[in-house]
């Protein structure tokens, strides 16, 4: 079974615009893979760049290029970010004209995850030894041997912590009678991944949780962003799923909290090296990287990262890592049963 973690939300983590930083060769090499991994990282170098396409944070992403141009100097990492929905038909129109730019591709959308499987012809297999490391858990983090986890964030439940001094303990909490009209929530129209957030909630925080959210009059959002700004300045008390976005408004000196309920509802980014890589061994190179201890501490802070223990990732008080928040099922996303689902959730939230 290719899939066997299906609960997890996908894509629109992304900001619109693409993003591309470094200079990096879009021709490329035109090597081949070499044989040992001494011999790849050899190669590597010798290619002397390396592409990654992905949707996770700006910030995370000029950490990572930073941290692998210090541990490669002869490799330059150049990044393009922005949303799968830009870079996604990029990825197919390379594979298709073979005329690669990409090495890397990293993705939350579990539909084009799976599609991908089923062609079979966007992805080589994975060799980086990092993958093997017992802590990064590949029984639980790689599929078919090509895409690997890499990062994640999570949903969580998070208060202003001066009109909600106890904090928040579990998702029950949340439903305090005295926090009527002061809970804020995005509103699921035009985002199937928040379509997913609010089912795993009645599954996850509890049966017909998001109808008894709805009892409280919450304050509804066009983002998470901006519910997270609400919770800074007081507009609203507390989130049933908001963003880690809140620990960064907490580092900042906002008065507001963020912690993950028992069942957390998470995120997966999941990167895989590409069939059309231009330098095939710089992309093996950046894959080991990105999941070895230095390469997380740098693609993962704020989020939750692959390996256990890696310091500025994840959230106190849990231990949960990336392997443990699971792909959603792209079933469940498509565009009918997305539509149905809005249309549900506003008759129970604006009547």
């Amino acid at each position: 079974m290719r899939f066997g973690k299906l609960t997890a939300a996908v894509a629109g983590l992304a900001a619109t615009a693409l993003v591309v930083t470094g200079c990096g060769s879009a021709g490329g090499s035109g090597s081949e893979l070499a044989g040992s991994w001494d011999e790849i990282v050899t190669a590597a170098t010798e290619e002397g760049s390396v592409t990654i396409y992905s949707n996770h944070a700006p910030a995370n992403l000029e950490a990572l290029k930073a941290a692998f141009e210090a541990k490669y100097p002869g490799i330059e990492l150049t990044y393009v970010r922005g949303t799968d929905s830009d870079l996604i038909p990029k990825v197919e129109v390379e594979n298709r004209t073979g005329n690669g730019v990409a090495d890397v591709h990293m993705t939350t959308d579990a539909g084009w995850i799976q599609r991908s499987l089923d062609a079979g012809e966007y992805s080589v297999e994975v060799v980086a030894p990092a993958v093997e490391n017992p802590d990064y858990r590949a029984e639980d983090g790689v599929l078919d041997d090509t895409f690997f986890v890499t990062s994640a964030t999570s949903i969580g439940l998070a208060w202003n912590t001066q009109n909600v001094p106890g904090g928040l303990a579990s998702p029950e909490d949340l439903l305090d009678p005295r926090l009527e009209g002061k809970v804020g929530v995005v509103t699921p129209a035009g985002y199937p991944a928040v379509v997913h957030i609010y089912r795993r909630m009645d599954i996850d925080y509890g049966e017909a949780f998001v109808e008894r959210l709805a009892a409280l009059d919450p304050r509804i959002y066009t983002s998470g962003p901006g519910v997270t700004q609400a919770l800074a300045s007081g507009e609203v008390w507390a989130a049933p799923g908001a963003s880690m976005d809140v620990l960064v408004e907490r580092d900042k000196g906002a008065p507001v909290d963020f912690a993950l309920p028992e069942n957390p509802i998470g995120i997966p980014f999941y990167s895989h090296v590409l069939s059309a890589a231009p330098n095939p061994n710089a992309a093996q190179l950046l894959a080991d990287f990105m999941v070895t201890a230095e390469g997380q501490e740098a693609l993962s802070e704020n989020y939750i990262a692959a390996l256990p223990g890696i310091p500025g990732t994840g959230v106190e008080g849990s231990d949960v890592v990336a392997q443990d928040l699971e792909l959603a099922d792209p079933d469940t996303l498509e565009a009918s049963a997305v539509s149905e689902y809005v249309a549900r959730w506003e008759q129970m939230f604006l009547g």
